[in-house]
């Protein structure tokens, strides 16, 4: 399991404000700074985000690398999925492909992808298989 990621971006604050509309869908609905002037090396400014107690998407100023990233994000059902898609796009998302379901995995994985305003490709993904036990 991971714990956490940091993603560089081109302008912080086009990030925060696209983040901020498009996770809280998806039960990431806290944010925190961390002023890293004291931290290690490598820890400039970082701008997090995270649910039920754990800090654990983050955002770095610099030069953006979106071919080396993709994010998948759990949403915990098909309109879910539909409705993070519509948000990203409205926040100045790129269609990468629709909702629907993704048949080239499995005929229960429900998915949409867009990238996001430095090229970043996020998935938004219903795996119902994993949604049965709980």
């Amino acid at each position: 399991m991971l714990d956490h990621i940091f993603l560089t971006v081109n302008d912080i604050d086009l990030s925060i404000a696209f983040y901020e509309r498009v996770l809280p869908l998806l039960g990431i609905n806290v944010r925190h700074n961390y002023d890293g002037k004291d931290g290690p090396p490598g820890h400039p400014d970082l701008k997090g985000f995270g649910a039920n107690g754990r800090m654990f998407f983050w955002l770095r100023e610099g030069k953006a690398a979106p071919g080396a990233v993709h994010i998948g994000f759990v949403a915990d059902s098909e309109e879910t999925v539909n409705e993070a898609h519509a948000k990203a796009l409205a926040a100045g998302a790129a269609e990468i492909h629709p909702p629907g379901p993704q048949l080239h995995y499995d005929p229960r994985y429900y998915a949409a992808q867009v990238r996001d305003l430095d090229g970043y490709s996020l998935e938004f993904v219903y795996k119902s298989w994993q949604h049965e036990a709980e």
